[in-house]
């Protein structure tokens, strides 16, 4: 007989009798996604085999436009693979528009373009790979003080042009405030000088979760180091495209792009 189980503050059911596989039933577009299975499962989404931690955690994330439930193949150790659903709820996205944002951000020339992709191009491999920490688990925490100024999934215009979607939370925080480490994890990137994202730091939670930190005006990481939650990391400023001193800090699932409020106010 199935039973309901109260865990990461959604009622799911298990999928199988016996050793359980428990996910939450539905999660909002933007979310970070944490399931529990059998040690040493088998887990496969959009492509992946998941990494499961010792004690049967599993975590990935689901997109800004992700549509109809994410599937899941889980194969506990004694075999029968099992697939699992967690239905998206679709979420309304508001406009952002932000002007006196400078003019060669919003559209460069050749050159620049040139430059841009080139820097993407290193975050988006920085982000491709990840470790087997845990990171991730423990109980997000706000990297710098202040108000919300812009959030996740805002449709953003600039100067009246369109741009993509805001990738993450904007946090306005004075210049030279301090800005820490919401968990605990390795930094992958550290680049003080990009040119749409100025000074910038990328961290690796474990198991595909990482943050990025943008627009900063200084760097006290490097490539390579761990760091421990609240541990400073650098300092608020307004690098690269940025209309005033805030911090941007930004959350991905590899490359899939995830809300950070979601994961500060996950149960």
């Amino acid at each position: 007989m199935l039973w309901a189980v109260w865990w990461l503050g959604l009622w799911s059911t298990p999928a199988l009798a016996g050793p359980k596989i428990v996910f939450p039933t539905h999660v909002q577009q933007g979310a970070m996604v944490i399931g529990r299975v059998p040690p040493n499962s088998r887990v496969r989404y959009a492509g992946r085999t998941l990494r499961v931690t010792d004690y049967g955690t599993v975590v990935f994330g689901v997109g800004r436009d992700a549509e109809g439930p994410a599937r899941l193949t889980v194969t506990p150790p004694n075999g029968g693979s099992q697939t699992v659903e967690v239905r998206i709820q679709d979420r309304d996205w508001p406009i952002q528009r932000v002007d006196g944002v400078p003019p060669k951000t919003v559209s460069p020339p050749p050159d620049i373009a040139q430059r841009i992709r080139r820097e993407q191009a290193r975050v988006h491999a920085a982000r491709e790979h990840s470790d087997d920490g845990i990171g991730f688990a423990e109980h997000f925490i706000r990297p710098a003080e202040g108000p919300i100024s812009g959030r996740f999934g805002s449709q953003r215009i600039y100067n009246g042009t369109p741009g993509s979607a805001h990738s993450g939370m904007d946090i306005a925080a004075e210049r030279g405030a301090p800005v820490r480490a919401p968990a605990a994890g390795k930094v992958v990137f550290a680049d003080p000088d990009l040119y749409l994202t100025g000074g910038t730091v990328l961290i690796d939670h474990g198991h595909g979760i990482g943050s990025n930190f943008l627009h900063m005006s200084a760097l006290d990481v490097a490539v390579g180091d761990r760091v421990e939650q609240g541990q400073t990391i650098g300092r608020v400023g307004a690098s690269g495209r940025a209309t005033g001193p805030h911090l941007h800090w930004g959350m991905t699932w590899y490359n899939t792009r995830i809300d950070p409020l979601l994961v500060l106010n996950r149960p």
